[in-house]
């Protein structure tokens, strides 16, 4: 059984944790990374906007997300992953419509996400669930992160 989770300080950890093996694993860690995950109620959470965890009973917080304003309007579905140890029980799906749900209840003009090629079956999902390509975006978002090559925004 899947449920979601509320940011709480105490799970800080393991949203560093969570986020810093995906992108220890495949990229090199930015600074801008290293700041969102080491100060994420500051960076998110004071700023108006959302970090969810996913917890599959039995085994614990497996995954976790975030819902981050980047402008006015313009909100980025960021630091999203799954313990790669845990990876099969649907809880990345589980927790990416929890942020798209949450998302809608939030209103920006804008929902996007930045990623790269790499990352394919998160491409995939994300695709699945209703993100979109978006090469205007890339051309406006690739100064935010070096290894950013996929932006994408939702359309639902």
């Amino acid at each position: 059984m899947l449920k979601i989770v509320e940011f709480r300080d105490d799970l800080a950890p393991l949203f560093h944790a969570i986020n810093a093996e995906w992108i220890n694993g495949m990229f090199e860690m930015e600074e801008v990374d290293r700041h969102v995950l080491e100060h994420p109620r500051e960076t998110i959470i004071d700023k108006g906007g959302v970090i969810l965890f996913v917890d599959v009973e039995g085994r614990g917080i497996v995954g976790a997300g975030a819902l981050k304003w980047s402008e006015p309007g313009q909100l980025e579905l960021t630091k999203m992953g799954v313990r790669s140890d845990l990876r099969g029980l649907k809880a990345g799906e589980f927790l990416l419509q929890a942020l798209i749900e949450r998302a809608a209840t939030m209103a920006p003009d804008r929902l996007y996400l930045l990623t790269n090629k790499q990352c394919e079956a998160a491409i995939h999902l994300y695709a699945k669930c209703g993100f979109e390509h978006d090469a205007e975006l890339l051309a406006e978002a690739r100064h935010h992160y070096a290894r950013c090559d996929v932006a994408m925004t939702y359309r639902g």
